[in-house]
């Protein structure tokens, strides 16, 4: 696989574009993953740590990844994303014409408690803003800022309010829509954070994904 592109990098923290259709962390049966391919890249010098990722994206998502050199500095960026003050912003293509051009998707998620074994499944407050950049023929072009990090969070509230994401087949039947998309159409695009070594404040971009760009542009 040809190297991942590196947006912002220094001794602590790295920022990559991930591409769409890589796992983040080790899975069953999964050969390559976005952890593996980043270290194997940017490998430890003498006494640095190897690089462990500081939050996830799914598998279909592209996009701005943020990763630490070190258990510490992980620790120290997780800290941040708990405390939300790490700013995400992404861009998705929705189903359909959004009758409002902005708002905000209040509505608990199930998510599952990884620390019991029968992975009891109980709702959590999930918080997602939108704004709508672009209007197009059968699909909306969608800014999104999330207040919290469920698993899927996006996916699931578009679904809710029924304008599920091109591609999604998770959270509804894509058969039922006349656009395809290979993947889910998601991309993070950019993060912002205060340094938490440099106390300095950060901001990454990755350009939109070549596949969603070129569905722009095509339809």
């Amino acid at each position: 696989m040809k190297p991942v592109d590196i947006l912002y990098q220094d001794p602590w923290y790295y920022v990559f574009d991930k591409p769409a259709g890589l796992l983040v962390v080790p899975a069953p049966d999964e050969k390559k993953t976005l952890t593996e391919i980043v270290n194997q890249q940017c490998p430890p010098q003498a006494g640095e740590g190897a690089l462990y990722p500081c939050h996830r994206l799914d598998r279909d998502t592209s996009g701005v990844i943020l990763f630490a050199r070190g258990k510490r500095n992980q620790q120290l960026m997780m800290d941040a994303f708990r405390g939300r003050s790490v700013k995400k912003q992404y861009i998705a293509f929705a189903h359909g014409r959004m009758r409002q051009q902005q708002g905000v998707i209040d509505r608990p998620v199930m998510s599952f408690d990884e620390r019991r074994h029968d992975r009891f499944a109980r709702p959590k407050t999930a918080i997602t803003e939108y704004r709508v950049l672009k209007q197009k023929t059968g699909y909306s072009i969608v800014e999104v800022f999330i207040k919290t990090g469920r698993s899927n969070q996006i996916r699931i509230h578009f679904s809710m309010i029924g304008h599920p994401l091109l591609g999604e087949r998770k959270y509804a039947f894509a058969k039922d829509f006349d656009l395809k998309f290979r993947r889910t159409a998601l991309h993070a695009a950019s993060l912002a954070w205060r340094h938490p070594i440099t106390k300095k404040d950060a901001h990454v971009q990755a350009p939109l994904a070549q596949d969603m760009a070129a569905f722009i542009t095509n339809h």
